[in-house]
This record gives structure tokens, sequence and C-alpha cells, in this order.
């Protein structure tokens, strides 16, 4: 029988908790009356959590989860480079789908899942 490290755990966890945050966020979206185009868009230049129509906005979506704050706010994983390369790849996503929507901008949801108590989602408009 295989021996199981602990990084393939941890990673496992990492990824089952960003999971849980993009189905957290896009229900927060739609509670707020965004409609969820496309979640986990790919392409060679990277990818788009979730894709959402706000009105006639286009809004390019970055989730991010923790478990904590031990290691900062989700918010200040986003950085400057991060963020250009999620407007270049919005644009990406509207010529491949053919959208010309009146606006787009760059919107982070940040969902803290602590290991008790309730969880706490924060939603910030506009980054771009």
């Amino acid at each position: 029988m295989a021996q199981q490290d602990g990084v393939g755990v941890r990673r496992r966890h990492k990824d089952a908790l960003g999971r849980y945050g993009e189905d957290v966020a896009a229900r927060h979206l739609e509670d707020d009356g965004f409609v969820v185009l496309e979640r986990n868009w790919r392409c060679d230049q990277g990818e788009i959590d979730i894709v959402a129509r706000d009105g006639s906005v286009l809004v390019i979506c970055e989730v991010k989860t923790r478990s904590s704050v031990r290691h900062g706010s989700p918010f200040e994983a986003i950085t400057e480079r991060k963020l250009h390369r999620l407007e270049r790849l919005g644009l990406r996503w509207m010529r491949e789908h053919g959208v010309r929507p009146k606006g787009m901008r760059v919107d982070i949801v940040s969902v803290l899942r602590p290991p008790t108590g309730r969880q706490f989602v924060e939603h910030v408009r506009g980054l771009s």
C-alpha cells in the first residue's frame, strides 16, 4: 500500500477549500442578482474563477478562500500583476465568446471559512 505524504493531503484540502469557496461565491453573486455565465474558464494565459453579468457589465470575478487570516487576508493575494492578468483574460473571454458588454470590471469575492463558526463572505466590486 502506498504511503500518503503530508503534501498530497494538504493539496487536496486546499483544492477542496477552493472549490467550496467558488461555490459559495457563485451563490453569493446570484443572490445579489448577478448571472453567472461561466466558472473556471481556462486558456493558455490563465484562468478566470467566475465570469458573470451584473446588468450590462461583464464581471471577471476572482475568488479567494481561506480558513484563517493567519497568513493575511484573502484580498492581500491580489497583486497589481494578477489584476492586469485578469483584465487581459476578461478581454480574451469576450473576444472568444463574441460578447460586447457596455463595460467590464474585475471583482473579488473573499470567503473566510474558519474551522469553527460561521463563514464570512465579502465582495469588493470594481478593482479595475
